[in-house]
């Protein structure tokens, strides 16, 4: 599996979201943690320097950029105001030498906001999905001039967020051009499953999250209604081997497909909670003991 690239994500470590949390943890000590749990790279934040002081920093760490979130507003703002913002994102990316430009249709999203996120989630109309689809294509194209992969983040709180969203995203855009990101996490708590889309979807995937989930904060979370922002502070996310989800069953997958780039071990936690290296280690460690032994530069 010399193909695959394992990473760690900073949203253990700063959340773009709420920057008050984690905001004591400069760019310096998110990396070396990484060199210290022995991952290979990582995705950009939104804390992150302007490319030429972020290089400097990797090449000191020999580590490597994965890719970084974009919310698009193809519905909302149109795809020639959102392109302009995808080219200087793409530019960016390709500076940094990444693989995928990490995309997430964010009109009426409600993950933000103070609504129940297992209940209240937005819908697109058929013209919406006709918009949304054709612009997908239309910055996959962009990313495909900078050397990058479109991946689209099915997520919750989103109008993209079931394996029957995704199926129709995936019917309605071009192979070619735009392509999946695989998320344990959201697709196992919107769903209740995380095996039939990679099962169904696999061909697409170009890019992974390994998120895992704790059932009990899962159901609470749904019985009392919280938001997106109020469950994961609750704990319903975390590392691998810390959750209930058997990693060991999207791998197999991936494995029989020859799957190569990069899996991302991400888990959106409070860090004044969940210390960020220490679960770091808890993942580094389920992996090596379950998968494989990471690769280290």
């Amino acid at each position: 599996m010399q193909d695959i690239l394992w990473g760690i994500a900073p949203i253990g470590w700063r959340n773009d979201d709420i920057p008050e949390i984690g905001a004591g943890n400069t760019l310096s000590h998110l990396l070396s943690d990484i060199v210290v749990a022995g991952f290979q790279g990582t995705e950009v934040g939104g804390f992150f320097p302007e490319a030429a002081v972020l290089k400097k920093e990797l090449a000191l760490r020999n580590l490597k950029i994965a890719g970084q979130w974009f919310s698009s507003f193809i519905i909302r703002d149109g795809i020639e105001k959102t392109s302009e913002d995808f080219h200087a994102h793409c530019a960016y990316l390709k500076e940094v030498d990444a693989a995928v430009a990490v995309v997430s249709e964010q009109t009426y999203s409600i993950q933000g906001l103070d609504r129940n996120v297992f209940k209240e989630k937005p819908y697109f109309t058929d013209d919406e999905w006709k918009m949304l689809c054709g612009g997908l294509n239309e910055l996959g194209k962009i990313a495909d001039e900078y050397g990058l992969k479109l991946v689209f983040h099915h997520h919750m709180g989103t109008g993209v967020q079931t394996l029957e969203e995704i199926d129709r995203l995936l019917a309605e855009t071009d192979p070619n051009h735009v392509h999946l990101l695989y998320d344990t996490g959201h697709i196992f708590v919107s769903d209740g499953d995380y095996m039939a889309l990679i099962k169904k979807h696999m061909n697409r995937i170009k890019h992974v999250h390994f998120k895992d989930v704790r059932q009990a904060v899962m159901d609470e979370c749904k019985q009392e209604g919280k938001s997106f922002r109020e469950s994961f502070l609750a704990g319903i996310f975390t590392v691998p081997g810390d959750g209930s989800i058997d990693f060991r069953q999207p791998f197999d997958v991936l494995e029989e497909y020859g799957y190569t780039g990069w899996i991302v071990i991400e888990a959106e936690q409070d860090p004044a909670v969940a210390h960020p290296l220490e679960y770091a280690l808890i993942a580094r460690k389920y992996l090596d003991s379950t998968l494989i032994k990471l690769v280290q530069n």
